[in-house]
């Protein structure tokens, strides 16, 4: 008789993900396998409703669109701030990810996206936003 796991398990998977093209954007490989809790949303929703009755030693491929993975795209979660605002020393290439404070002084990565003379855009999404995801899990444990 195998354990099942349930939603308010402690699990333990190993897992790469990867976008629709194939592309690798996280992996747990040559790490600690990930610890959460299935249902608790410490994952995105589309993971944990993949993982109730999946047994030690399964291995499962999801396929994971974005509203169930990192939400949609939010047009307003990006923003043209004037060059000026920013201070000198910070590096400006699109790509680049900064590290901005909200009103209420949390921490908020932010990528720049389009720099011209007169602005840096900023983009606050999450940077697999609006995509579509795949995971290869194997789940490790059941704690």
């Amino acid at each position: 008789f195998m354990t099942q796991v349930k939603s308010g398990d402690t699990v333990a998977i190993h897992y790469t993900g990867t976008l629709l093209d194939g592309s690798t954007f996280d992996s747990s490989e040559g790490r600690e396998p990930l610890e959460f809790v299935v249902g608790s949303g410490q994952i995105i929703p589309g993971l944990d409703v993949a993982l109730p009755g999946m047994e030690v030693g399964d291995n499962k491929v999801v396929k994971i669109g974005s509203d169930d993975a990192y939400g949609p795209l939010n047009p307003e979660m990006r923003q043209a701030v004037p060059r000026e605002g920013i201070p000198a020393d910070i590096p400006l290439e699109v790509g680049t990810q900064l590290q901005m404070q909200t009103p209420d002084g949390q921490a908020m990565p932010v990528m720049v996206v389009e720099v011209d003379d007169a602005t840096v855009t900023l983009d606050a999404n999450h940077p697999l936003a609006g995509k579509d995801l795949q995971f290869d899990i194997e789940l490790v444990k059941i704690a």
